[in-house]
């Protein structure tokens, strides 16, 4: 398929052609699948990219999209409340918009990260690599790496991002690649190291073949092979000859 004309901060052509040379898997999913765009929103900042984050989280899209829309309301300009309007929400407020404690929490601290500028704002995080990004953001409640790299991939754009502990990349991988069980993540790891420097385009095809399958497929996908145990041989035992029953009583050990 056609690759569109993306807002990229890296070459998708040639990226698209790096892994098309590397992997024939790669090279047939491009022809089959969605061309990669991640759809990136350039006029959300960091904070707001991750406030939606953490409003997404755990429930489904249609929900999420519904409480997330209460939040906006409660900002004074429209959009979501800014950092310091955030710490001054009263929690009734929230809880009222749809959000649980947890979420609570995480939003009131990703508000105070960013007056602190543990979070950046999207020129800092430019400057950023994506291992000082991780750094900086997983200090947040409520925010783990699996965020951070969603942030990384669909608000910065970032070219070499592989989430190898997600569901969809882990089983669109067995998929395309026409195995019974999903990968370990330390398995798709160094699987992905044939992919650099463009892994995040690799991960996109990699959620088209999980989409693309459908889920009577996908739902027939093992969880990934447990490591065997290495088994120790075992000492074979001589024993002298039993000339007469011995009358010793067992010491305690």
């Amino acid at each position: 398929m056609t690759e569109i004309s993306t807002n990229l901060p890296f070459d998708l052509a040639a990226a698209v052609t790096h892994l098309s040379n590397c992997d024939p898997c790669i090279a047939r999913l491009v022809q089959e699948a969605v061309a990669f765009d991640p759809n990136i929103d350039h006029t959300q900042s960091p904070y707001e990219a991750l406030l939606e984050s953490i409003a997404y989280q755990s429930i489904s899209g249609k929900a999420a999209a519904t409480i997330f829309a209460r939040i906006k309301a409660l900002g004074a300009n429209g959009g979501p409340p800014t950092p310091e309007e955030m710490l001054k929400l009263k929690t009734q407020a929230l809880r009222k918009a749809g959000l649980s404690g947890a979420k609570i929490l995480a939003m009131k601290d990703l508000a105070q990260k960013t007056i602190d500028g543990i979070v950046p704002t999207h020129e800092e995080a430019l400057k950023l690599s994506d291992e000082e990004l991780v750094e900086r953001l997983i200090s947040v409640r409520g925010i783990g790496a699996w965020t951070v790299e969603m942030f990384l991939i669909f608000r910065l754009g970032r070219p070499d991002v592989l989430p190898i502990h997600d569901l969809g990349v882990k089983k669109g991988w067995s998929v395309a690649y026409n195995k019974k069980h999903m990968p370990r993540p330390k398995e798709l790891l160094a699987f992905g190291e044939r992919w650099r420097p463009y892994r995040t385009v690799a991960s996109w095809y990699m959620w088209r073949a999980f989409e693309n399958a459908g889920y009577a497929t996908t739902n027939k996908i093992l969880p990934p092979k447990s490591k065997r145990k290495r088994t120790r041989p075992k000492a074979t035992s001589h024993k002298a000859p039993n000339f007469a029953p011995s009358r010793a009583k067992p010491r305690r050990s």
